[in-house]
């Protein structure tokens, strides 16, 4: 998965006025403790972020 398909599921998820706030202030167990910015940053596979951003989130397996 590349970054941009990242963006674009989470901002399908979020909304594209909520995406870029979430991703820079929720921090999330599963990534180490990181948000997702600081997640790609740190050179974490985008399809890992994803994973658990839809778990912080409880999307269901059809939303993702």
């Amino acid at each position: 998965m590349r970054e941009a398909e990242l963006w674009s599921r989470l901002e399908a998820a979020l909304g594209p006025n909520y995406v870029y706030a979430w991703t820079e202030q929720v921090v999330l167990r599963d990534l180490g403790g990181r948000t997702v910015r600081e997640a790609l940053a740190a050179g974490l596979p985008a399809k890992q972020i994803l994973r658990a951003a839809w778990a912080h989130l409880e999307l269901s397996a059809r939303e993702r």
